[in-house]
This record gives C-alpha cells, sequence and structure tokens, in this order.
C-alpha cells in the first residue's frame, strides 16, 4: 500500500500546477537521436530523445533532483541557467567551474532548491557546443496561491529559439579552433526546433501556436541560440511584456522585442482577430560587421475554426542592424518594484569593477588558415584557460596551482576602449578568479571594445541576479555617467547585452558563497576565453557558507 502512495505522490509532483509538492523528481537520459532539418539528417545530442529538450515544472521553494545519466561519447554537464543555487554551486553545472564532467557511462544527481525565484529560466549542457541542441525551459510556477502579479492569462506556451547547423556542431568548432578563425555560422534558426519553411527546404513544417479568439496567451520565450541574439514578433499582434529572466517587470506593450542567448522574455498575447494565420519570426540582430545567419525562422499563429490553406498574414522582420527597435525593447525594461516585489538595488559600493570586454589576437604557429596567429576573446585583456581540476573543488578542498586570485579590477592598460585598437593586440592567459567577501556590495562597468569589431556582447553572470543600473554609447566616464544612473526600478537579469561600442553597469549583492562564471554566452566568444569567475568566500556560520560536495559529484 505504501508503495503506490510513493506513486501517486511522485506522478502528482510532475504537475505542479495542481499540486503543492516540496520536492520534484526529473531523469534526463542523454543520447543521440537522427533529426531532419533543412531536408537532411544527423545524429544529435539530446535529453530524452527530444529537441528541444524537455520543460522541467517546479514551483517557488521546491527541491528539484535530476538524474542525468550520460550514454553518449561526450562528456556532459548540465547548467540551470539564471537558478541562483544559494550554497548549492556543485549543481550549477559549467565543467571545470563547479563540477568535473559527466563522463561517457556515468551519472550525477543535480540538487537544487529554488530559492525566491519564480518564472521562465532554461536548462542547457555546459560544456563544449552541445547546448546547441541540449537545452530545455525551466519554468517555475508562484507558491500555490500565489497570484501573477497581472492578470492570469488563459493559458501559457513555452517558445523555444535556437539556431540549426547541418554539420555536426562540434566538427564546427573543432575546425575553427584548429585555424584561428570564426566558425561557421548556422544554417537556420529554430522555433520549438523547427525552422518553418525556407526556400530551399519547402517541405519543412513549422510550429504552429493554436490560439481561440478572445483568450489570452503568455510565451514563455526563451533564446538557446548559441551565437546569435534574436528578434521576435508577430504578425498583427502586439506584446505585452511582463517579466525578463525569470523577475517581474512594470507592463508594457510593444510589437517587437530582442532577445539575446540565455535570456527569457514573457509576453502576452490577447487573441483579439476573429480569425486568420498570423506569422511568427525569429530572426538576428547584429548591429557589427560580423557574419550572422540571416534565415529567419518561422511561425504560425492559428486561430482556431481557420482553414489550413487559408492565407498567412505577414510581417517583416527587423533589418539586422536595427538598433533603435533593439534599444526601444531594452530601454522600456523597469523592475516592478512593488512592496511584494521590491528592488533591493545595492545602494553602496565595496567594489567598484571596470572590466573590458573583447577580442584580441594571440599567436599560433599551427594556425595556418589564421596565418600564424588566432583570434581569442578577453576580459580585462585576460583570455581565461579552462582549467583541468574543476574550481569550485579546488577552492574547497584548498587544491593549490589551479587558480589565482589576481583577476584585476581594472583594465593592465587604458587606451580609447571604443576608438583606435592598442598597439598590441595581445591577450594574456591565465586562470584567474576575482575574490570577494560575502555581503559585499558590487558595481561592475562591462565596456565592449572596438578591438578587431565592436561587438554586443551578452554576458551571463551565474549564481546571482543583477540590477542593470545604467548603459551608454563610447566610453564610460566614472565621473558623469554615475549621476544617470537608475538605482530605484532597474531591471533585474542574469545575462545582459554589453551595447555595440558601448557599455553597461551591473549592480549585485554577493551573498552566495562559492566559484561563480561569468562569460559572454555568445558560445564562440567563449570558447574563445571571454569568461572569468569570482570566488565569494564564506559568511559566518553555517547558513552563509558552502554545503560540503554531494557523495556522487563527477571526478576529473
Amino acid at each position: 500500500m505504501e508503495s503506490w502512495i510513493r506513486v501517486l505522490i511522485f506522478i502528482a509532483c510532475l504537475f505542479p500546477a495542481v499540486v503543492e509538492c516540496r520536492i520534484r523528481h526529473y531523469k534526463f537520459n542523454v543520447v543521440m537521436k537522427n533529426t531532419t532539418r533543412l531536408c537532411s539528417t544527423k545524429p544529435i545530442v539530446t535529453v530524452n530523445e527530444r529537441f528541444p529538450g524537455p520543460t522541467l515544472y517546479a514551483r517557488e521553494g521546491d527541491t528539484v533532483l535530476v538524474k542525468v545519466v550520460n550514454h553518449v561519447k561526450y562528456n556532459v554537464t548540465i547548467h540551470w541557467h539564471g537558478i541562483r543555487q544559494i550554497r548549492t554551486g556543485w549543481a550549477d553545472g559549467p565543467a571545470y567551474i563547479t563540477q568535473c564532467p559527466i563522463q561517457p557511462g556515468q551519472n550525477y544527481i543535480y540538487n537544487f532548491t529554488i530559492t525566491g525565484q519564480r518564472g521562465t529560466l532554461l536548462w542547457h549542457a555546459h560544456i563544449l557546443w552541445l547546448r546547441a541542441t541540449v537545452h530545455g525551459a525551466l519554468v517555475i510556477l508562484p507558491k500555490l496561491g500565489v497570484p501573477y502579479p497581472f492578470p492570469k492569462p488563459n493559458h501559457e506556451v513555452v517558445v523555444v529559439l535556437g539556431e540549426w547547423w547541418k554539420s555536426d556542431t562540434e566538427a564546427v568548432v573543432n575546425e575553427a579552433v584548429k585555424s584561428g578563425l570564426a566558425p561557421n555560422v548556422s544554417d537556420a534558426h529554430t522555433i520549438n526546433g523547427q525552422p518553418g519553411s525556407v526556400s530551399n527546404c519547402p517541405s519543412q513544417g513549422g510550429f504552429t501556436l493554436s490560439v481561440e479568439s478572445g483568450k489570452t496567451y503568455m510565451l514563455r520565450i526563451i533564446n538557446a541560440a548559441l551565437n546569435e541574439e534574436l528578434f521576435f514578433k508577430i504578425a498583427g499582434h502586439n506584446l505585452t511584456i511582463v517579466e525578463v529572466d525569470a523577475t517581474y517587470v512594470k507592463p508594457f506593450k510593444i510589437d517587437t522585442i530582442v532577445i539575446a542567448p540565455g535570456q527569457t522574455t514573457n509576453a502576452i498575447i490577447t487573441a483579439d482577430q476573429s480569425s486568420g494565420k498570423y506569422l511568427v519570426a525569429a530572426s538576428p540582430f547584429m548591429d557589427s560587421p560580423v557574419a550572422v545567419d540571416n534565415v529567419t525562422a518561422t511561425a504560425t499563429l492559428h486561430y482556431s475554426g481557420t482553414l489550413s490553406n487559408s492565407p498567412t498574414t505577414l510581417t517583416s522582420p527587423p533589418p539586422q542592424n536595427a538598433t533603435p527597435i533593439a534599444n526601444n525593447f531594452i530601454t522600456s525594461l523597469k523592475s516592478l518594484n512593488s512592496k511584494k516585489y521590491p528592488a533591493k538595488v545595492p545602494l553602496t559600493v565595496d567594489h567598484s569593477l571596470f572590466f573590458t570586454v573583447g577580442l584580441g589576437i594571440n599567436p599560433c604557429p599551427s594556425c595556418k588558415a589564421g596565418n600564424g596567429s588566432r583570434v581569442v576573446a578577453a576580459i580585462n585583456n585576460v583570455t581565461f584557460v579552462m582549467p583541468t581540476t574543476a574550481l569550485l573543488q579546488a577552492h574547497y578542498f584548498n587544491i593549490s596551482g589551479v587558480f589565482t586570485t589576481d583577476f584585476p579590477g581594472n583594465p593592465p592598460v587604458a587606451f580609447n576602449y571604443t576608438g583606435a585598437p592598442p598597439t598590441t593586440l595581445q591577450t594574456i592567459n591565465g586562470t584567474k578568479v576575482y575574490r570577494l567577501s560575502y555581503n559585499s556590495t558590487v558595481q561592475l562597468v562591462l565596456q565592449d571594445t572596438g578591438i578587431i569589431a565592436p561587438e554586443n556582447h551578452p554576458v551571463h553572470l551565474h549564481g546571482f541576479n543583477f540590477f542593470a543600473v545604467g548603459k551608454g554609447l563610447g566610453n564610460f566616464n566614472s565621473k558623469t555617467d554615475p549621476k544617470n544612473f537608475n538605482l530605484v526600478d532597474p531591471v533585474e537579469r542574469n545575462t545582459i547585452g554589453v551595447p555595440s561600442g558601448g557599455w553597461v553597469a551591473i549592480r549585485f549583492l554577493a551573498d552566495n558563497p562559492g566559484v561563480w562564471f561569468m562569460h559572454c554566452h555568445l558560445e564562440v566568444h567563449t570558447t574563445w576565453g571571454l569568461k572569468m569567475a569570482f570566488l565569494v568566500d564564506n559568511g559566518k556560520g553555517p547558513n552563509e557558507s558552502l554545503l560540503p560536495p554531494p557523495s556522487d559529484l563527477p571526478k576529473c
């Protein structure tokens, strides 16, 4: 009898919309699956044979246990993008930062509690380029009985945006690393795994969003693409934005959003037409002279009762370099800052940091295609070198020789960051972290550089949310620009776009002990070394200290 009760509880826990359940169990089988897109078939790495992978549902306050079993030839890790992981850095997932990878034939249980968070996040592989196909939605519902701070929509729909290569993505990145040049861009973008109709493969189907006239739908939009920021819009319909990166915002209406890899946006649409079919479009945003995949992914919003052969109302995607359209969305984002959901912006600053983010060129005698040089990326001129022992293990067990704590808080050499490049484009290699004391406050200005080319860098900080208190074009001015900071209701995020040829300022409270990765979420730049880590020391007592590692933590 007792075993049947356990089974019933387990089944019920898979449906958090109707059940209060403190522990949620999931199993991820990482397996290969032959998949056809763009009229060609290739084997891809998947979770549970699904692309995109399964959606994880939980509620604020739940403990989540995900058993990941690796059945493929690659090492694997899974990152729960945007989950704070309070004191549970062992479950964060970036390979060689918080854990050694799960080797072929091995498994690991990710065990974490969702504390003070609700909304849309994502999970994805965090090793090699596996997240091209190993990704999915992570939906955190409010605590049972707690309403949304906006009218509850009639329905909710997960919308995962991605990229698709006809080639094996691991072969793409390996060839780029070997040559020292940029990797080939993707062949298509996808909406829920489907590119929609494209000219060279007209039989390719697309995702259909079925709606009823008069009903409202909350789209949980996720950019799981590897390398490209995307515009998203629906013909004939406005979007009411209510949340980004699992934090509520002051609602506003807009027709086009921009969303960077790793970011999420909750948008409510009202099915206010009587009938018809309407084009849904996801297209690239790139306002720099950098090659991108210019194929627009399409889906269809289909009103019930509309014949399948009815014409589709079209919409034109924004121009690829439509910076004003992107900025119109970005500058509209403000924290809800209500009594229940206040914006707790740090008003004092213990660490004032200034990090340049950009590219460089280093010698590479074997890189014949690059004439003996390779393109690299760096933060404060440090190109991060991945260790072979996970940083968090080295920190916890006091293993010397794995990393140093001398990451520079300012650029080693000042120059006109967005103007003429410095005389040398070479960077230094190192596995360096920046040390923070527990509960210290941090202001970090991220400054794009014009070395090789200025570019928008979506930077993701693990283990924390932060407030985007300011941004601008050109070089940051430490005397005048802070006067314009928004310290009242700035948007709260975990991934922020550093404007092309500009800067962004963020603030956060270092209230989470452990080692926390910060990197560009364009996978090509992460591969090139645009990454670093913050080491946050323990506070006082066990409640302010990193928990011990689990017994099944993978070994290197």
